[in-house]
């Protein structure tokens, strides 16, 4: 396993998984595959505002397909 955070990279086990994780690193299994995020770890405003602007519109489809419905 690995520990990610920027530019930082170490190799982990198993026991010292959950300080990194604590100190806001991400675990990735060898392959660099994210196996768990950090809980301190924040999403760009970009990427959340991207999310909102989607589940308006699809909360928008949602309510017209329900009216066709009826």
């Amino acid at each position: 396993m690995k520990a990610i955070k920027g530019n930082k990279v170490y190799t982990v086990d198993e026991l010292s998984k959950k300080d990194y994780l604590a100190q806001g690193y991400d675990i990735t299994d060898d392959n660099f595959n994210v196996m768990e995020r950090s809980p301190t770890a924040t999403v760009p405003y970009r990427e959340y505002e991207k999310a909102v602007q989607e589940a308006e519109k699809l909360r928008a489809e949602l309510e017209a397909l329900k009216k066709q419905k009826k």
